[in-house]
């Protein structure tokens, strides 16, 4: 798009108290059958609303009609038990109960495409769908049946490269993919660029340190005084076919100079922070922007939150995309103004 550093939200927002139960991620719908198809549908719309009325200008789903992004597409394959329940260890950070692989996965049906054509049909700006990438989507399930993390992720990926195929159709102008930093030198990259092969569409990968949940954040107090695991897979990602790269910046000990590893990639800069509900000044957002401008082109920043907020109060969430807005827009005008010298 032509707008100097447009801003987006990396997925999710807070669902509304009426629709699932607030501050917590899987939560439980607490509407049924039409009534329940028609509240996801009206969180949709605001979430829409909220978004352009902040001045987001790539418009996200928030995730509003589906519990989470990674369980709820897992939920619509087959090859899948999701009554056969395996305790995990997720990413070396908590114990989980997860779905079982019990047989050869496949994607009997689309999963968001409808979803999507009705975000579509409520705004004329860019729209961005979050899939759950190859290797989330593994460290999600107990595997029973192919017993090997690689080959399970190739599947997906297969799986994932129709349904993004098919929510480009519907009008997705940037399919997101997220990844971990684990396998990613082995073969996390290549299963991306296969998920992604053949989209027209803008791709971007979002590499994540997680929601601003306890178990990550206790995790992240783990990590020291910089946190490097980005020098690992930028290099991999600089030479992919992905186009946007999206990462954790604000309040992070992520060294900034990192970024340069991916230049002439587009950069999704997290200036908004999603472990806390202190709400960032614009100024804050403002120097987050100025300090990565060093090392990524104008034209190709993209500012945006740190990770998903669905765990966050929608009091805290709402007002920080106004601050990421408005943030941006200070920068806008000090690059407009170095552009053009007063008086000309």
């Amino acid at each position: 798009m032509s707008t100097l550093l447009p801003t987006a939200i990396v997925g999710s927002l807070p669902k509304p108290t009426w629709l699932a139960e607030p501050e917590r991620l899987w939560s439980p719908w607490l509407l049924e059958g039409d009534t329940l198809v028609e509240g996801k549908q009206d969180a949709l719309r605001a979430a829409v609303h909220e978004q352009e009325r902040a001045g987001i200008d790539i418009v996200s789903d928030g995730e509003q009609t589906r519990q989470h992004f990674v369980t709820t597409f897992i939920e619509h394959l087959d090859g899948i038990d999701q009554e056969r329940k395996e305790t995990v260890r997720i990413r070396d950070r908590y114990d989980a109960a997860v779905p079982t692989v019990v047989g050869a996965v496949s994607r009997p049906a689309p999963v968001f495409v409808e979803d999507a054509k009705f975000l579509r049909a409520q705004t004329d700006r860019p729209i961005k769908w979050a899939l759950p990438g190859p290797m989330t989507m593994i460290d999600t399930l107990s595997d029973q049946h192919y017993k090997s993390r690689e080959k399970l992720a190739w599947e997906f990926a297969t799986i994932l490269n129709q349904e993004a195929l098919e929510l480009q159709d519907a009008g997705v102008d940037v399919p997101a993919f997220t990844v971990f930093h684990d396998e990613v030198q082995d073969w996390g990259v290549a299963a991306l660029e296969r998920a992604a092969e053949g989209l027209r569409a803008e791709t971007a990968v979002h590499i994540c340190y997680g929601y601003g949940i306890e178990a990550n954040n206790r995790w992240k107090e783990t990590l020291g005084a910089e946190w490097r695991q980005y020098e690992q897979s930028f290099p991999l990602l600089q030479q992919s076919s992905i186009d946007i790269v999206s990462l954790e910046c604000i309040h992070s000990h992520v060294p900034l100079e990192l970024v340069e590893l991916i230049r002439g990639k587009k950069v999704m800069l997290g200036a908004i922070d999603v472990a806390t509900e202190q709400v960032e000044t614009p100024e804050e957002v403002a120097e987050v922007l100025r300090r990565a401008l060093q090392f990524v082109d104008a034209d190709k920043l993209i500012p945006s939150t740190n990770c998903g907020m669905a765990p966050l109060a929608r009091g805290a969430a709402l007002p920080k995309l106004g601050a990421l807005s408005a943030g941006a827009d200070i920068v806008r005008a000090e690059l407009a103004s170095v552009a053009v010298p007063a008086g000309r």
